[in-house]
């Protein structure tokens, strides 16, 4: 068979180790956005903006060349060009030129860096990475060091001089000439360059922020003595219904018990009745387009104090539930969050994931509006009425859904622990391997939109069972009677307006016989509830990887904490070393059973819509028959051979936990 002889050369010669920054430019999507260069150049800035976080930068001034490249330039410390004391290697070529390097991770006593805007250490490496050639102009301690690099490589050797009478004393300029390969379009979006800088000054009180346009001469420039309250009226459609509720508050020493010194939040919030939202978040000066946890500070912050509000003066009409996005849907808001050990999600740190930062907006601000709203009742009750409006306007709309449900309703299974909501948008089913978990999950669930349904053992391979034998397994029968949904194909056109959760999550552990049932319950909807799986109704949970057995460390107690991955991992032991724990004085363990955690600890990890990963479930990017193939291939009876091969040509790029 010479096509098997032809692909059968796999040796030792065969793996090949990507060295330096070869992984940037052979993978540029999984490092920065390639539509345009505008990240890179972030990347830039935001060191720039790390200095001025620091207290020790005034002026960021960002040049648009007529040649195309781009100059930023800070008058910060300047990076260090003197040889890194392992590496025997200038420093500042280190920064450029070494993934998971930088000032940032060294966050102890007499750190270069309390706050900054992330752990990742691929920030201006990818920028160095991705031009054409790259110069960098540092001034320091009176001398002026210069180098430049080409497609990430060392051109120009580090050269050092000292400083003339009319040099700047101390900073950084780095100009760079994006590479036009590596974007769909070489323009940098200059409405979005503008929105940054503006919004860096904003977040900067006191620091000069200009955008000079080299061609026209144009110097743009933005400086604020307090800035959020004119920046969010001035990007809203319409006046706000009431004074706008702003404040900042960060920890003290104090207050390390709870958070690290200098942890916290500046915030301005406005509601409006009508019209388009502004919102804005940042973390450590990071814009984070895609919000995460800071901002879920901000919504539970808000709602428990408005909620406090409407209770103590009995505003709540009968019959009237309150959500969390009752208060947050007619919010516009801009907030800055500074938190120690920023965890994003992906390298382009759109999206915070730091659990913690949840717990530390919403301490902040909570009381802060509880004050605000006891000393202004009227205007409290003018925002009530919004608020109460919204929840039924909201109620209305599931009312409506209901209606239009059959009036004949099957009997719900006797394991199921059914939520209170009707409301598709909110209320969600956890399938739950066992009933250990399963109980865990029913104490620490929330009543009002989260059920749970506990199932036995691993569920029927339905890969290649008729779509009329499927009510003989009962798991199975179990599921479509909960989920309000009969089994269908892939072109039928199933009646969905009995669907009774807007979310449908796989919930399993997370070891090799979760991943197991997780991939047969992923068949049997595949294949016999293609439309839900189509119209984003089904997720999967993702549980804990590990478990942390942290000692006693000061005042605070012995604890067990949770990582939900290798990320979290890392920052949840440095925290540990700042809180005092001797280094080795943990036990770190890879988290098995959802069993082993009580109530409190599933809810926070893995329930908790605000704190949790929850994937949702979609076909592959070639369609739904190509999906379909790949599924024959692992669960099809007669498809043996196929998955020998698969794991023969595939296996070692599998993470195997035995």
């Amino acid at each position: 068979m010479p096509s098997i002889k032809q692909n059968s050369n796999y040796g030792e010669a065969s793996i090949r180790v990507l060295k330096g920054l070869e992984p940037v430019k052979q993978r540029p999507g999984m490092y920065t956005r390639t539509d345009n260069p505008m990240h890179i150049v972030q990347e830039v800035i935001d060191n720039a903006a790390d200095e001025a976080l620091a207290g020790v930068c005034q002026r960021i001034g960002v040049i648009l060349h007529a040649d195309g490249s781009i100059s930023v330039e800070d008058d910060g410390r300047g990076i260090p060009f003197g040889l890194h004391p392992e590496e025997q290697v200038p420093v500042v070529e280190i920064v450029f030129t070494r993934l998971h390097a930088g000032g940032k991770f060294d966050k102890g006593a007499g750190g270069a860096y309390s706050f900054s805007g992330g752990l990742h250490g691929v920030g201006v490496s990818v920028t160095n990475a991705l031009s054409r050639r790259l110069q960098v102009t540092v001034w320091r301690e009176g001398q002026v060091a210069t180098l430049a690099f080409g497609g990430g490589d060392v051109v120009e050797r580090l050269a050092v001089r000292k400083a003339a009478a009319g040099d700047r004393k101390h900073g950084t300029t780095v100009r760079a000439w994006p590479d036009a390969k590596y974007f769909e379009s070489a323009e940098l979006p200059r409405a979005d360059l503008v929105h940054l800088l503006r919004s860096k000054a904003v977040l900067m009180p006191g620091v000069t922020v200009t955008l000079t346009h080299e061609k026209s001469g144009e110097v743009q420039e933005w400086k604020y003595a307090a800035g959020l309250r004119d920046y969010l009226m001035q990007g809203l459609a319409s006046d706000p219904l009431i004074p706008l509720f702003e404040g900042s508050q960060y920890a003290t020493a104090n207050e390390s018990e709870n958070f690290a010194e200098g942890e916290g939040a500046a915030w301005c919030v406005a509601f409006t009745d009508d019209g388009a939202l502004l919102r804005e978040s940042y973390v450590n000066l990071i814009p984070t387009v895609a919000g995460g946890t800071h901002e879920s500070g901000l919504k539970d912050g808000l709602f428990g104090a408005i909620k406090g509000f409407i209770d103590l003066h009995s505003l709540l009409p009968k019959g009237v539930k309150l959500m969390p996005d009752d208060v947050f849907s007619r919010a516009s808001f801009v907030l800055s969050a500074k938190v120690l050990d920023p965890q994003f999600q992906g390298q382009i740190k759109e999206r915070l994931n730091s659990r913690d930062a949840l717990r530390l907006v919403s301490a902040y601000v909570k009381p802060a509006l509880e004050l605000w709203l006891n000393q202004h009742v009227d205007l409290g009750k003018k925002l009530a009425e919004l608020v109460i409006r919204q929840a039924q306007t909201r109620q209305r709309a599931s009312q409506k859904v209901e209606k239009r449900k059959g009036s004949g309703v099957a009997v719900l299974p006797g394991k199921l622990t059914d939520c209170e909501s009707r409301d598709l948008l909110f209320n969600e089913v956890f399938l739950v391997e066992g009933d250990s978990a399963g109980g865990s999950a029913k104490m620490g669930r929330n009543k009002e939109t989260q059920a749970v349904l506990p199932l036995r053992g691993k569920v029927l391979n339905t890969w290649e069972v008729d779509r009329d034998r499927l009510f003989g397994n009962t798991e199975i029968h179990d599921i479509a009677v909960a989920v309000g949904v009969d089994p269908h194909g892939p072109n039928d056109a199933p009646d969905l307006g009995g669907l009774r959760y807007g979310k449908v999550c796989i919930l399993s552990d997370a070891d090799v016989d979760g991943s197991h049932i997780q991939v047969l319950l992923l068949t049997l909807f595949f294949r016999h509830f293609p439309k839900l799986v189509e119209r984003g109704h089904v997720h999967i949970a993702r549980p804990p990887l590990y478990r942390i057995d942290a000692p006693a460390r000061g005042k605070r107690p012995a604890a067990k904490l949770y990582a939900l991955d290798e990320g979290e991992l890392e920052a949840a032991l440095d925290k540990l070393r700042k809180e005092g724990a001797k280094e080795g004085s943990w036990s770190i363990s890879r988290f098995k059973g959802l069993g082993e955690m009580n109530a409190e600890q599933l809810w926070e990890t893995t329930l908790n819509p605000e704190t949790r990963r929850l994937l949702p479930v979609s076909w592959q990017q070639q369609g739904f028959d190509a999906t379909g193939a790949l599924l024959a291939k692992l669960m099809g009876k007669g498809e043996a051979q196929a998955r020998r091969d698969l794991m023969e040509l595939r296996g070692d790029e599998v993470e195997v936990d035995v």
